[in-house]
């Protein structure tokens, strides 16, 4: 049953979870019992889950410890904690303080209540970083979402950095939790048209296919396409021939045409180029950077949700789950990045570096009915 202090911005009421709703009581409760140890525990009022919770530990610190015989003899202290305490938690009832003595097995036992109170607080954290990260790359308003989102990572690596020095490894520290599959990327029409043109494009100019190492198939929202471009690269780093009709040979020794993907349509979609093929492997790979950010959100969020979950499981999950964003962070960062120029010749003047500007925006026209 909902506590009538533990109130929410709405006004609602909400139970803490229950472990940790009993952890905080009994840490409260040993407080109670001790008025000393308060400026002891390594804690803070925001590391509570129950506000009201953080507003008595608040309350405790700023009332002046009584003397313990008087403290056995009188209620005075609680009165003065409570009054001080009620600003802050309305509905805080008086006789509060004396369940919290009841809750409280152990005094002795404080430094391990205030232990799984700081786990706790760590898993809140943790998840409340992770949504901020799937909300930042799912914003199709921000002028710059990579940086953005990058950003949003960094501050959720930091963060894990800064826990993992908390809470003590284990064996098994790996989390046991099942975690979401990785959702496909959705094949919206824009993405359709990115990843045809860059098919078409690098069919027409293999030389530039030489520098796009960082992008792979799995950036493809059509898995088809994403295949398709490794029957190119194929191609282009065996140094063979690349124009429609080979690239058609590949497709076929890769058993990829199928009653819904025929010859005929293959070759219209790779003979139709626009534009320059690292122009539109920038935007896809941009788009993977964004889609892995919320497939490693979900996955960070499972661990969270995950009661059985440890402290240090839940950091050494999502640090690994956080690195597959960095590692193709550090791909787009390739794709983005200004080519070096090459070496003036003696007596000459340096030659502008190699690189496709921006693409002028083109009219789409409709592209081939080529199975998705």
């Amino acid at each position: 049953m909902p506590h009538p202090f533990e109130e929410t911005e709405d006004g609602l009421t909400t139970p803490s979870p229950p472990s940790v709703h009993f952890a905080e009581q009994a840490l409260l409760g040993a407080l109670v019992l001790e008025p000393a140890l308060a400026a002891e525990v390594d804690l803070e009022a925001e590391h509570f889950d129950n506000r009201a919770h953080g507003a008595l530990l608040d309350a405790m610190r700023t009332v002046p410890p009584p003397d313990p015989e008087q403290h056995r003899e009188n209620a005075d202290w609680l009165a003065a904690v409570h009054a001080e305490a009620r600003p802050h938690a309305p509905g805080l009832p008086h006789t509060y303080l004396h369940t919290l003595v009841q809750a409280c097995p152990q005094p002795k036992h404080a430094p391990a209540y205030a232990w799984m109170i700081r786990a706790e607080h760590a898993r809140r954290t943790v998840r409340v970083h992770a949504e901020r990260l799937a909300l930042t790359a799912a914003d199709t308003t921000l002028p710059h979402p990579v940086e953005a989102t990058m950003k949003v990572a960094d501050r959720l690596g930091d963060l894990l950095d800064q826990l993992a020095g908390r809470f003590a490894p284990h064996p098994g520290s790996l989390p046991r939790t099942p975690v979401p599959p990785d959702a496909m990327a959705e094949a919206g029409e824009e993405a359709v048209d990115d990843e045809q043109l860059l098919l078409a494009t690098a069919t027409e100019f293999p030389r530039t296919v030489q520098t796009m190492r960082w992008l792979t198939p799995s950036d493809f929202t059509v898995p088809l396409y994403g295949s398709l471009w490794q029957c190119i690269t194929g191609l282009v780093h065996r140094g063979g021939t690349v124009d429609p009709v080979t690239v058609l040979w590949e497709a076929q020794q890769a058993g990829l045409l199928t009653g819904a993907t025929t010859a005929r349509g293959l070759l219209d979609l790779l003979s139709d180029p626009h534009g320059e093929p690292d122009h539109w492997g920038t935007r896809i790979v941009t788009r993977a950077l964004l889609h892995r950010a919320r497939t490693v959100s979900d996955r960070i969020l499972a661990f969270t949700d995950d009661p059985a979950t440890t402290p240090y499981q839940l950091l050494t999950g999502s640090r690994r789950a956080l690195a597959d964003v960095s590692s193709l962070h550090a791909r787009w960062h390739r794709a983005t990045s200004p080519a070096p120029a090459p070496p003036a010749a003696p007596g000459r003047g340096t030659p502008p570096a190699i690189r496709a500007g921006p693409v002028p925006a083109t009219v789409r026209k409709p592209r081939t009915g080529l199975a998705r």
